[in-house]
């Protein structure tokens, strides 16, 4: 007899990210209340936990240049907001660091579980460092995962969500380690007709599926 394995379900990008209400140090929030924003929202494994705070530690140094990107940070982990409220605390007594954003309680993982941040192979009770940015229109535009013994980039982070920005509002794509200021991609062109006048076109061309111009 053959045994049916569930295949636990995952937010895919381009698609709605999913919906969510969940109490924070800042009281209830929902996904609709970034409505016209951007939203980075990431979970780290635990309060108190050194890798974790100097993430957070990260965060919050780049929150206001986030801010200025028209861009939202939301943490979570599957503690209470009374443990987020005495980690806060921690960090800003210990590191002198304030966190300027909210964190999710989410003790029933309900929002844990709906964006597949819960892995068995790593832990069954503790959320694996996710980070989703989320476009204004309730979009997943990226997942990125980290495993619980490494801590992420902000900086790489932040310089996603400027790429993702610049795809979207000037319709090209952007080459490895692209930051602001460098020249993007233009798409390639679709047909034989217009892989021919490509080549003519104002843009730097190395062959006419690989053209960049600057934005």
């Amino acid at each position: 007899m053959e045994t049916s394995v569930s295949t636990p379900s995952f937010p895919r990008l381009n698609e709605p990210a999913p919906a969510f209400e969940a109490p924070t140090t800042v009281g209830s929030k929902k996904l609709i209340d970034y409505a016209g924003k951007w939203l980075v929202l990431f979970s780290h494994p635990a309060d108190f936990t050194p890798v974790c705070t100097t993430e957070f530690i990260g965060f919050a140094k780049k929150h206001a240049a986030f801010q200025e990107m028209n861009t939202e940070l939301l943490g979570l982990s599957i503690e209470s907001h009374y443990s987020h409220i005495a980690w806060i605390r921690n960090i800003k007594e210990k590191f002198g660091v304030e966190i300027p954003f909210p964190i999710i309680a989410d003790l029933k993982m309900d929002v844990a579980r709906a964006y597949g941040m819960i892995h068995p192979g790593a832990a069954d009770t503790s959320a694996v460092r996710a980070t989703f940015i989320i476009d204004p229109q309730g979009i997943m535009k990226a997942m990125v995962y980290y495993p619980m013994c490494n801590g992420r980039s902000i900086d790489e982070i932040f310089r996603l969500v400027n790429a993702l920005q610049t795809s979207d509002s000037n319709k090209v794509a952007t080459p490895e380690g692209w930051q602001p200021g460098d020249k993007v991609i233009v798409p390639p062109p679709a047909t034989t007709e217009t892989a021919e006048a490509r080549v003519n076109e104002d843009y730097e061309c190395t062959d006419w599926y690989f053209c960049k111009k600057v934005v």
